[in-house]
């Protein structure tokens, strides 16, 4: 199939697929060779909606071009952790040379995994307009259904197209109406994917009866994040202050709940990937398949396979002074130790020696396959809790059912924050601040892997602390310091990191900082290229150029940078 002209791929839907709650939204085998004639009916347009939501994890079994699953993945834990001050490739230094150039910023536009998440993210896109399609032709669908369905296809457009445009700026953006699918690239995308989530919005029900569906709710937040990213800051404080301010969500009590199977669908989630593992599907597949490489390595209970380990530089990111406030400025002085006052997201974050990993047992060095090279630390916020593993497929134990966040409240809230300051309204900043910081002082690891208060005195490993910014804030480059590092916190290891650096305009400055200072502590660092600026957008895949040619001439133009 020519990922390039984003041909469907039919056998994936079947028009008795049933849209029933949200494992409706996972992968589903193939079923069958169907036209769209014969998928021009209310099922048949639900399942390939549903085909179309199943892309947010980035992979699709049945779609050979779209392996390795983890090169595709919709958490970005490659593109936008791994290739920051958040974490290392991890695993043992030879393993996946191709995530380990990415580290090192030694890209270049033959890179395959570049040109697997450019296929993943047309193929959601090519699902979106075909199910635009089948909508526009289907019989006996009541009207209600009939804007529910176009608001939730014009919101995935926007989405898939919104995360090429992170990746690679400038991209060519596909509707339905499109037959030569051979477009330039010298057209900003933003405006139309402002416009799709704009007319999402007027589509779509204030709720929905599935979970994990979005709704009109979700495209607001998700308009507000887009206006944000285009630095349109009044308004992106328009659009996420009805959010705040009138919408159905609210912070969870615990940090640790929204990464539980239990909490994961709760209050504050806005957008995710839903996961489900022991649901039939004969390989796990459905249980977080493309991040299976994010889980300990070496002798752990999970029995693969280290990668993504947290950064030294991010572990330290946690100390706290002691009122329990970030020390932006000077965290990164000394390694964080035993008697240092620390944020408790830090241990739902990170595995660490010595801590609880949830109720796993104690994360120890026989869990890291190579200390030497990557550090004591382990990814842990999206694991499992044993007995919600996989009971089948290959090293069945790090495939698990926690949802992967896209979207969250708490997110709305530090964004809205980002808008404020912008606008100079410091005090209100301070206060959406102080609402994420509050939260994170409700709950730490406990000893037997469930939570606990901060003090809780079974807990040995760290003295928790965390407080909130009680005096005013009147500077706004330090209430700018104090949001950014506020957002490291919370969202660590979310794949956030290299897309706020990049929009704060501060990427070569931080990370060049972080490749020097870190090189004493893995060398292995010395080797990467200098961060610049054609770093600020990846390469677009060779592969992708060549088909775009039309009698002989690419429309798409690479990046600058990387001609």
């Amino acid at each position: 199939m020519n990922p390039f002209l984003l041909r469907m791929n039919l056998a994936l839907f079947c028009p008795l697929l049933m849209i029933a709650c949200h494992e409706s939204l996972l992968e589903i085998g193939p079923q069958g060779q169907l036209d769209e004639h014969t998928l021009a009916t209310p099922a048949g347009v639900q399942a390939t909606l549903t085909g179309a939501y199943a892309l947010l994890d980035g992979w699709d079994g049945s779609l050979s071009q779209l392996n390795p699953p983890w090169a595709a993945a919709g958490s970005n834990w490659i593109w936008g952790s791994v290739t920051t001050d958040d974490a290392y490739k991890g695993a043992q230094p030879g393993e996946m040379p191709q995530i380990r150039a990415l580290e090192l910023y030694q890209w270049d536009a033959d890179h395959p995994y570049l040109d697997i998440r450019f296929r993943a993210l047309y193929e959601g896109i090519a699902r979106t307009n075909a199910t635009l399609r089948l909508l526009s032709v289907a019989a006996g669908i009541p009207d209600g259904d009939r804007d529910a369905i176009h608001g939730q296809a014009r919101f995935l457009r926007a989405h898939y197209h919104f995360e090429a445009w992170k990746l690679w700026g400038n991209v060519p953006y596909y509707t339905e109406t499109d037959q030569d699918f051979r477009k330039t690239n010298h057209a900003d995308p933003l405006p139309l994917v402002i416009a799709d989530l704009q007319a999402a919005i007027s589509f779509l029900p204030e709720s929905m009866p599935d979970v994990g569906r979005v709704n009109r709710w979700t495209a607001r937040a998700y308009l507000g994040k887009v206006l944000l990213y285009d630095h349109r800051y009044s308004e992106a404080r328009t659009a996420l202050d009805l959010v705040v301010t009138t919408g159905p969500y609210e912070l969870e009590d615990c940090f640790h709940t929204i990464f539980t199977s239990q909490g994961e669908n709760g209050s504050e989630m806005i957008l995710s990937i839903q996961a489900s593992v022991n649901d039939g599907a004969p390989g796990g597949e459905n249980g977080n398949f493309p991040d299976m490489l994010t889980f300990p390595g070496g002798a752990s209970p999970f029995e693969c396979c280290g990668f993504h380990q947290p950064s030294q530089n991010l572990v330290n990111a946690f100390r706290v002074d002691a009122q329990g406030l970030p020390l932006p400025d000077t965290y990164n002085d000394q390694n964080l130790g035993k008697n240092d006052f620390a944020d408790p997201r830090l241990d739902w974050t990170v595995g660490r020696p010595g801590v609880p990993y949830l109720n796993w047992g104690l994360h120890d060095s026989t869990w890291i396959a190579n200390p030497a090279a990557s550090g004591p630390f382990s990814p842990k916020k999206f694991a499992h809790r044993q007995g919600e593993q996989s009971q089948v497929g290959w090293a069945g134990a790090q495939l698990g059912p926690v949802n992967i966040p896209i979207l969250r409240y708490a997110d709305v809230l530090l964004m809205l924050a980002e808008c404020e300051v912008e606008l100079g309204n410091l005090i209100r900043a301070r206060e959406l601040v102080n609402r994420v910081r509050s939260r994170a002082a409700n709950c730490a690891q406990a000893p037997g892997g469930g939570d606990a208060p901060i003090d809780d005195a079974g807990i040995t490993w760290a003295t928790y602390r965390a407080g909130v910014y009680d005096a005013p804030w009147t500077d706004p480059q330090a209430a700018r310091k104090a949001i950014r590092m506020e957002r490291r916190l919370e969202f660590a290891l979310e794949g956030h990191r290299l897309f706020d650096l990049r929009r704060w305009g501060i990427a070569a400055e931080a990370l060049n900082a972080y490749l020097l200072a870190e090189q004493a502590r893995r060398p292995y660092l010395g080797t990467a290229a200098p961060y610049q600026a054609r770093h600020d957008r990846y390469p677009l895949p060779a592969a992708q150029i060549e088909l775009s040619k039309v009698d002989g001439l690419p429309q798409l133009v690479q990046n600058q940078g990387w001609e």
